[in-house]
């Protein structure tokens, strides 16, 4: 593994206001580093980065976060807090025998506050999983990009975790296709060893391709299409 996942980014209208949503559900920091509002991860926990957007989110997101729950009473306690911090509930047509907890946060971004026993997310952290539209072809990109090895493949979905453990990343289903300038998301990854331009072909000769080269952030697609951005190290 030469690069790290540091965040995954959400364009934002209100990047503060989101960011503080997160960093108080969370119970971590936001910091203001001049690309955005950033709730930082740990070396199990995903961060998170809120971008400024002067377009309206549309249609539901590709990539949606799973919190989970230790008990009845936690679920709903994580339920409460995440109300009070300006959270709604959202029908995404769930059936009404499911016991995960759909909501959307200030911007619209929709999280789901899992049940407790869930087994998949045992021991992820209470950020347990980031899933996305996609297809397995993604999964195994990603495996082989970050270093994480598939905790699983079956029936065309796959998952990845760090060795170290913590937050989970699973893919489902067809790519989302275009995106809406309103909703977009991305991966952030930064260099930890070797050279940018190395680590660049080294994606590329995964299945990345390259889109754009801006202040020395290279911007690529995955199988999938999905926009990711790479920074070396600093």
């Amino acid at each position: 593994m030469t690069s790290r996942l540091m965040a995954v980014a959400f364009e934002a209208a209100d990047p503060a206001r989101v960011g503080t949503f997160w960093a108080a559900l969370l119970g971590r920091p936001e910091v203001d580093d001049g690309r955005g509002v950033l709730v930082p991860g740990t070396e199990t926990q995903l961060g998170l980065r809120f971008v400024p957007s002067s377009s309206a989110k549309v249609d539901q997101n590709p990539l949606h976060l799973h919190l989970t729950s230790t008990s009845e009473a936690d679920q709903q306690d994580v339920v409460g807090r995440a109300l009070g911090l300006g959270a709604r509930h959202l029908d995404v047509g769930q059936l009404p025998g499911e016991r995960h907890v759909v909501l959307a946060d200030p911007e619209g971004n929709e999280l789901c506050v899992i049940e407790p026993g869930t087994s998949f997310l045992a021991g992820t952290g209470f950020l347990g999983e980031v899933t996305c539209e996609g297809t397995r072809a993604d999964g195994l990109f990603w495996s082989a990009a970050l270093g994480w090895p598939l905790v699983w493949d079956q029936d065309q979905e796959t998952a990845v975790q760090s060795p170290e453990g913590g937050t989970k990343i699973s893919w489902g289903g067809e790519p989302p296709g275009e995106r809406h300038p309103g909703g977009r998301q991305w991966f952030e990854l930064a260099v930890v060893a070797g050279g940018l331009a190395d680590e660049v072909a080294r994606l590329v000769g995964l299945g990345a391709a390259r889109a754009a080269l801006d202040d020395r952030v290279v911007e690529l697609t995955d199988p999938d299409g999905n926009v990711f951005s790479l920074r070396p190290a600093r």
